[in-house]
């Protein structure tokens, strides 16, 4: 499988491959609508829109869309919208369920409901971005994978090893046969007082080990020695990820939150990103983000449903 090195190149690729379904939870939502009818039109998905018809139709007018381009199934009501949409995927009609106009609570609650939703007994929800940092891809030529920086605020070490295998499974996906996986923390050396530190270290001990494959991995790292191998250099540090990170690993929600968010606003990175640990992607973005981001986060979900 060829590395995918860009976000854009994940775009090429995915046109020359069989179409993923995708069905969009309330669907009636401006950015939504025009980042699925590109998905559809340039062949990456097949789109099914559950939402309000008439809202539907109104947005395409309004936005000059061919309408023939989605699959609508009319429902009104966005909590009804939503169940239908995660219907059509945990019954197999659909690959990659997508949030619309439908509150974040509602979503997961649905994601999330034991009897009817996506997220299989025991697992863990989480949640992948990948950014496309145009200085890092300047230095190390690829993406990165980042994890988790918008569903698990302070997770323990079983709930990091999950986030380990999320990150790495993602890089898989992009083609990426053993990704250097960096686990984040404020230094690079092992402070026992430092929970980041402490767990970082035990989970490099456990790859090393063999328990953890499928990737390379080391920690604790600073940010700087997981990205630069000029860093590494100045501060003589030898690690197998040689400043050359393809994942990274944060030690909470802030850390993570705060640099994706300082990459896309402050270093004009593109991103895509997808709920994991379901039995299908699960398409969550922002509402402030813009139509590219939730495009690209759709290809996203269809190439990890491969």
């Amino acid at each position: 499988m060829t590395q995918i090195r860009s976000l854009d190149q994940l775009v090429t690729d995915l046109k020359g491959q069989p179409s993923r379904r995708v069905a969009v939870a309330a669907g009636h939502d401006e950015n939504t609508i025009q980042a699925a009818a590109r998905a559809a039109a340039e062949d990456i998905a097949d789109v099914t829109l559950v939402g309000d018809r008439g809202r539907i139709e109104s947005l395409c007018r309004q936005f000059d869309l061919d309408a023939g381009v989605f699959t609508v199934v009319d429902e009104e009501d966005e909590a009804r919208a939503g169940a239908e949409a995660v219907r059509l995927v945990r019954d197999g009609e659909a690959d990659v369920l997508m949030k619309g106009l439908i509150g974040t609570d509602k979503y997961m609650r649905l994601i999330l409901d034991k009897e009817k939703g996506l997220l299989p007994p025991k697992a863990v929800l989480s949640h992948v971005t990948v950014l496309d940092v145009p200085a890092y891809r300047q230095v190390h030529d690829k993406l990165l994978f980042v994890g988790d920086v918008a569903i698990i605020p302070e997770p323990d070490l079983p709930t990091k090893l999950k986030i380990v295998q999320y990150v790495t499974d993602a890089a898989h996906a992009f083609g990426i046969d053993e990704p250097k996986v960096a686990l984040l923390a404020a230094t690079e050396k092992v402070n026992p007082k430092m929970t980041a530190c402490v767990d970082a270290a035990i989970i490099t001990q456990m790859n090393r080990r063999g328990q953890l494959q499928g990737a390379v991995i080391d920690g604790p790292l600073a940010l700087d020695v997981a990205t630069s191998p000029e860093a590494c250099e100045i501060k003589g540090l030898a690690s197998p990820v040689e400043g050359a990170a393809d994942c990274l690993v944060f030690p909470n929600i802030e850390t993570g939150n705060v640099f994706y968010k300082g990459m896309t606003i402050l270093g004009g990175a593109k991103l895509a990103a997808a709920v994991v640990g379901t039995t299908a992607p699960c398409v969550l973005t922002s509402r402030a983000d813009s139509e590219e981001s939730k495009f690209l986060s759709i290809a996203m979900g269809c190439r990890l449903a491969r």
